[in-house]
């Protein structure tokens, strides 16, 4: 029940109803990636989409997958046998808003205390 409430009434989880419907009338199953994201496309080729484990993160589509939503390649990954190059970092989403985002040394919201001022800044003030 409680999936089909987050289906009626969010579009961030998955993929709603209309998703839903138009991928049973006009879709067909292209492939899967690591991450657990179905990709579909038209059965004429045009349009192409992802629906998403969990929650709708754009950043969360693997390189070999990106370029093929985005039709810069014909082919997709799962046809193609498509391997990240041995100098390639495996594929992260975008962390940014979340807890393991990045904070730099001396950001409000890292945990250390951020070192008190020294004599190398000068505050500006209007007028000088």
């Amino acid at each position: 029940m409680k999936k089909l409430l987050l289906e009626i009434f969010t579009w961030w989880n998955g993929h709603t109803m209309g998703t839903r419907f138009f991928t049973w009338r006009k879709g067909e199953f292209v492939g899967e990636d690591e991450f657990g994201n179905k990709y579909y496309k038209e059965r004429d080729g045009k349009k192409r989409w992802v629906i998403y484990n969990g929650l709708a993160e754009a950043s969360s589509i693997p390189p070999g997958w990106h370029g093929w939503m985005h039709h810069r390649v014909d082919t997709a990954p799962v046809d193609e046998n498509y391997h990240a190059k041995s100098w390639q970092k495996p594929h992260e989403a975008n962390h940014t808003g979340t807890p393991e985002a990045y904070r730099p040394h001396g950001s409000i919201l890292t945990p250390e205390k951020r070192p008190e001022v020294t004599g190398d800044y000068q505050a500006w003030t209007p007028g000088q």
